[in-house]
């Protein structure tokens, strides 16, 4: 291990799920990869932004890390058993402490961010497992697991799901023919509703929730199905198939304006969907294979979509409305894309970060560097707090100061 002197803050989001709810969550305070912050770097020297500090101790993964006002909070996989982490703000460790189980088999690792939310964590294990610790030292406060108590199969690459809180709920994708979707009490972990849905099997997604004309609905993605429900009585929705070669749907949902976003990897892409004014069906508005990541996410940037293509031969600029694709070019390697301040930060599977100033006509690639440490795949999403872009590959979490001196 090597750190600096030098004090971070991850993430310390407000709002996501309730204006009540201070969250600490997957990409970001939306889950839609766009970080609030200002004053960042326009472009970077050659070797990159200057590192901070990096941790190289966590084990195999591909989570990303939370942190609050006074901790970061990651995990990892060690000998096939879950460790979290939690860290000051120096990267001095506090405690780790083991979770259960996790996942070995093939691209073995720790798979889900965790959730912090009014002092609790939140996290999903491979195997589905549920636990819910103090933020502050760890203890346990609860328990569940999933597939054992709502009869769900585990699926090929293990159950994977960035967890999602909104009030006292906390929204989870087991998978079972009648608890297809559930949402638990977060304080207790007791069931407060079960929605069997398609009856699917989990696929690797990690939810939406959204107020459409004072509606709650929550969005997912099952095997072969994108879902709607109703997010305070569990009531099944609006249902669209959505089905690919190996029903792995990864990336989350996005919501503007009445009309909801979903993209798929292995040759499916994406569809646009208008939901009705009282949110109980939908229309398919345009369907497009350009970006089609496996899971890499999106962003949404002046009514375009930002992402990458699932085979490594394009990024794309596509329109929010029509689904046109506006330009396209060979930035860096598939990967999963976070903006900030207008820029983009795309983080390909080569290894390779790159900052891009995204303009009518291309992507604009400003600077690029190439990341120094960690094992195994480049899939672990970034994250940008307090003038910091966090980076984790496999084992090694890596900081970055990204501000204006």
């Amino acid at each position: 291990m090597k750190r600096s002197i030098l004090v971070i803050c991850l993430m310390s989001l407000i709002g996501y799920s309730s204006p009540a709810q201070t969250v600490a969550q997957w990409r970001g305070p939306n889950r839609d990869g766009i970080y609030p912050e200002t004053g960042l770097l326009k472009s970077w020297p050659e070797t990159g932004p200057v590192l901070l500090w990096h941790y190289d101790e966590l084990g195999e993964g591909h989570s990303s890390a939370a942190v609050t006002a006074d901790r970061i909070y990651i995990n990892g996989e060690l000998n096939g058993i879950g460790y979290l982490y939690s860290f000051d703000l120096d990267g001095k460790l506090l405690w780790k402490l083991p979770y259960g189980e996790e996942w070995t088999e093939s691209w073995p690792g720790v798979r889900s961010t965790p959730l912090i939310c009014d002092g609790k964590i939140y996290l999903m294990s491979g195997f589905g497992k549920v636990v819910c610790r103090k933020a502050e030292n760890g203890d346990l406060i609860w328990t569940i697991d999933l597939l054992k108590e709502f009869n769900a199969p585990n699926i090929k690459w293990g159950v994977t799901e960035n967890l999602l809180a909104d009030g006292n709920k906390l929204f989870c994708t087991p998978g079972g023919p009648d608890a297809n979707v559930i949402a638990l009490d977060r304080n207790t972990g007791k069931l407060l509703w079960k929605c069997a849905a398609k009856g699917e099997a989990s696929a690797y997604c990690s939810p939406a929730i959204f107020t459409h004309n004072n509606r709650r609905i929550l969005v997912t993605q099952t095997a072969s199905s994108i879902l709607g429900i109703d997010a305070e009585s569990g009531k099944f929705l609006w249902s669209v198939d959505q089905p690919n070669t190996w029903s792995v749907h990864a990336n989350t949902p996005e919501y503007i304006d009445g009309s909801v976003y979903c993209v798929s990897g292995y040759g499916k892409g994406g569809v646009m969907l208008k939901l009705s004014a009282d949110g109980n069906s939908v229309t398919e508005t345009w369907r497009s294979t350009s970006i089609g990541n496996r899971m890499g996410g999106f962003v949404v940037l002046n009514g375009k979509i930002f992402g990458s293509d699932d085979s490594g031969k394009a990024w794309y600029c596509t329109d929010w409305k029509t689904g046109t694709d506006m330009y396209s070019g060979k930035v860096t390697g598939k990967g999963n894309i976070i903006s900030a301040e207008g820029l983009l930060y795309l983080y390909g599977d080569n290894g390779e970060i790159v900052l891009a100033q995204p303009t009518p006509f291309d992507f604009g690639k400003i600077s690029a560097f190439k990341v120094p440490f960690g094992t195994a795949q480049h899939w672990s999403h970034l994250v940008i707090k307090n003038g910091r872009l966090y980076v984790r590959h496999g084992n090694s979490l890596m900081v970055y100061d990204i501000r204006k001196k």
